[in-house]
């Protein structure tokens, strides 16, 4: 049985959760520090799955009208494609393949801009549900791993200094020249494997999705919100999934009680939401390359920590 997490232990982990979760810098992995380096223990990737929950409700509430409206959508607009489909029979050789219309920004009548939107918030809804596919089944399947190996303090530095690298060539080659509108089933495609790389604490989920979205040439501002709705089922999921262990621990490291893994879950959703709302404004003026320095700061100092004996790899 490991050691009893402390109330203050319990409230910097939270604190920490919340700052670094929407940043490209790795929540996950600054867990994963902040617990061996200040507390001596790993707090677990339990832990750190269900205060994630936090974290994603923050996202929840801050997009709660763009959510709602693409879940509306995206029902309304499949019950309407079944329903005609039922209706009439056209055979093959006469449809018409075109790519779906784009919202351009153009001044609209108001009825055809609203089915514009709805068109683009129905495919945004489907790129959410296929580009969540690939973490769903890679996480079932390595989730041994992720909780285990993948938590090496070695990796975990290696993976933030090799990450800051991936995050630079991004945001140098990336074009940045298409909008949101402009997301294709591709796009949420590349994005959704980018996303698997985060099952490793120090790629950063933002960070490798957004990523991904630039070097698709998406805006930086479209990539960072796309990255932000594909994240809220993976995040969700993984959390619920994790709620009994960290629950009711029994392994080594830091374990967390209910009453402080509650506090400490809160605590991110209150935070979080202020970060997801700075990272939304900076990110609309100044690339990502700013977080790219203290990424490979903080991965060669636990380097030299590890070197040094300071603290265990694992």
């Amino acid at each position: 049985m490991g050691e009893s997490m402390t109330w203050f232990q319990a409230l910097v982990l939270g604190l920490v959760q919340g700052l670094t979760e929407f940043l490209p810098v790795s929540s996950s992995a600054h867990l994963r520090i902040v617990s061996s380096v200040f507390f001596g223990e790993d707090a677990g990737a339990s832990f750190t799955a269900v205060t994630q929950l936090g974290t994603e409700a923050a996202v929840l509430v801050y997009f709660a009208k763009d959510i709602w409206r693409i879940v509306v959508a995206w029902f309304t607009t499949l019950a309407e494609k079944v329903s005609a489909r039922s209706r009439e029979t056209v055979p093959i050789t006469d449809r018409v393949t075109t790519k779906l219309p784009v919202i351009t920004g153009d001044d609209l009548p108001p009825g055809l801009a609203e089915d514009r939107q709805r068109e683009l918030d129905y495919r945004i809804g489907w790129y959410v549900i296929i580009a969540t596919i690939p973490i769903g089944v890679i996480g079932y399947l390595l989730k041994d791993e992720i909780r285990t190996g993948a938590r090496n303090l070695w990796l975990v530095s290696f993976m933030l200094i090799a990450f800051a690298l991936v995050i630079a060539a991004a945001e140098y080659y990336g074009a940045k020249r298409r909008p949101i509108e402009q997301l294709t089933t591709r796009d949420g495609l590349v994005m959704g494997f980018a996303q698997c790389l985060a099952l490793i604490p120090g790629v950063s989920r933002s960070g490798a999705t957004s990523s991904a979205g630039l070097f698709l040439g998406l805006e930086r501002e479209a990539a960072v919100r796309f990255s932000f709705l594909l994240a809220i089922p993976a995040v969700t999921a993984s959390g619920l999934f994790s709620l009994p262990d960290a629950f009711e621990p029994a392994g080594e490291g830091l374990n967390a009680s209910g009453p402080q893994l509650l506090v400490a879950t809160l605590l991110s959703f209150v935070v979080g939401y202020a970060s997801v709302a700075w990272l939304l404004k900076f990110v609309s003026k100044h690339s990502l390359n700013w977080f790219v320095g203290y990424r490979i700061a903080l991965g060669l100092v636990i380097m030299g920590l590890l070197a040094g004996g300071v603290v265990s790899a694992t």
